[in-house]
């Protein structure tokens, strides 16, 4: 099937068009975020495309509130057989072990010690501040590395937990910011979020330009960002 892509923006929206050998238009909104997908026929041009998305953005918008507002993973509870992630690795969690704060990795395993008297809400704490340790020590070698191939310089990174973004740049102090949650997926949509926001310190928008700079310094980018967002937004049993 041939195909072709562009990018959008309608209505402050970041539209994904892609070009294939089908007869009808057809618009998709995706988890986690709501990113909108428009698959269209090479013949339709670019006004008909923004005029379907315009007739259509009452349901684009209500399908995008949906998934923002929504749970994103069953509540753990802590306790030893659950599943969770770790760089997209799935793990089972053994939490039998007492004694102090500690949490590594064996295998297939997830180990997770704390304190005795320990609530399900502190082991939670001890296992988020771990994720989040992960995370910061992974960004700096991908900073050195995609700095200078960019061509910008962030003058620092914030781990923040953001209900709806993986991560987000502040152009005015230079700062990106980026969701603990990064540390559960695969190393490959760090590594995209990275240099997405180190692009968005040329380009604010999400237009042409943004798109050309990310098809230059990262010609996958958009197979990472589809492995992100569909990934699992939930907590499996382990079976």
């Amino acid at each position: 099937m041939s195909t072709g892509s562009a990018y959008l923006t309608v209505a402050g929206l970041g539209i994904d068009v892609v070009y294939k050998d089908i007869k009808n238009l057809h618009i998709s909104v995706y988890p986690p975020v709501g990113r909108v997908r428009v698959a269209a026929p090479h013949r339709i041009d670019e006004d008909t495309i923004r005029l379907a998305i315009v007739q259509r953005l009452p349901w684009i918008k209500k399908q995008r509130e949906q998934l923002q507002n929504a749970d994103r993973q069953t509540e753990r509870r802590m306790i030893s057989g659950e599943t969770h992630y770790v760089w997209g690795e799935r793990l089972r969690l053994d939490a039998s072990r007492t004694g102090r704060s500690l949490v590594n990795v064996a295998g297939k395993t997830l180990w997770l010690t704390t304190p005795r008297d320990y609530s399900d809400e502190q082991r939670r704490a001890v296992l988020d501040r771990w994720y989040r340790k992960e995370l910061k020590e992974a960004v700096p070698p991908l900073l050195e590395k995609w700095q200078p191939i960019v061509g910008e310089d962030v003058s620092t990174f914030v781990v923040r937990k953001m209900k709806t973004k993986w991560g987000t740049c502040q152009t005015a102090s230079r700062a990106i910011w980026l969701n603990p949650e990064l540390a559960k997926k695969n190393p490959r949509c760090l590594e995209y979020i990275v240099v997405h926001e180190l692009v968005h310190l040329i380009e604010r928008a999400h237009n042409q330009r943004f798109t050309e700079l990310m098809d230059k310094h990262l010609p996958d980018w958009r197979a990472r960002r589809d492995e992100l967002n569909e990934a699992p937004l939930a907590d499996e049993d382990w079976s």
